[in-house]
């Protein structure tokens, strides 16, 4: 089946979905008669940042991501071309890529210590600013290696700071990240995803925390 802007979601299968599921430690192909559950993954927050961030009075909404069709899936995409996507077979995340990355970045601005109130768009909390942020890339790339190396995962993110109740944008950035995995199968993949996403989190949360104080002194002294 192929979805929009012709991405592929197939699964696995053919000469490289093989050698790339045998790589892996993964079956290339699954009977639909003997569907097999899928190995479910998460990833963890980030809990370490400069000592020198600013504290905070105003509060926090962060928005789910924004992500393509192909990225917003419980499956866990990669790439073998700049132009196809395509996803390890029987493996997924615990949520949706961008739900579970909106609750990592709640998490990472609690563990910053910096911002008391903090949370989802859907508790309802009076906020002073919005998070808006785009999922762009999140995927385990073999571009350069091959279906026999080791991928490279890239994470890649596009963040507003937007005031409230204006919703005006003060401030904007990209973020982005790589990581070769140690090895070509599912569990070094994963954590290679989780050191990459952690430092996109990081500098995410300390753009945030600094752009946000600003324009609240500035906005104080106005």
């Amino acid at each position: 089946m192929t979805q929009k802007g012709g991405i592929s979601r197939r699964r696995l299968v053919g000469q490289a979905g093989t050698a790339l599921a045998v790589a892996a430690g993964l079956p290339g192909c699954v009977s639909p008669l003997r569907r097999e559950a899928p190995q479910l993954y998460t990833l963890t927050p980030k809990s370490t940042f400069d000592e020198g961030l600013p504290d905070v009075e105003w509060q926090l909404l962060v928005e789910s991501p924004a992500a393509a069709a192909g990225l917003d899936s419980l499956r866990v995409a990669l790439q073998s071309t700049p132009l196809k996507l395509d996803y390890f077979a029987n493996v997924a995340w615990t949520d949706r890529a961008p739900l579970m990355v909106q609750t990592l970045i709640v998490e990472s601005f609690e563990n910053s210590g910096k911002i008391v109130s903090v949370g989802r768009e859907t508790i309802g909390l009076r906020a002073n600013y919005v998070l808006k942020t785009e999922l762009r890339e999140f995927q385990a790339e073999y571009i350069d290696g091959g279906l026999n190396q080791p991928p490279k995962v890239n994470v890649r993110m596009n963040a507003k700071l937007v005031e409230i109740p204006r919703r005006a944008i003060i401030a904007g950035d990209n973020f982005e990240a790589y990581t070769t995995s140690r090895s070509n199968n599912l569990d070094a993949i994963v954590e290679a995803f989780d050191e990459t996403l952690g430092k996109v989190l990081r500098r995410l949360v300390e753009w945030t925390l600094v752009a946000g104080e600003e324009h609240w002194r500035e906005r104080d002294i106005s």
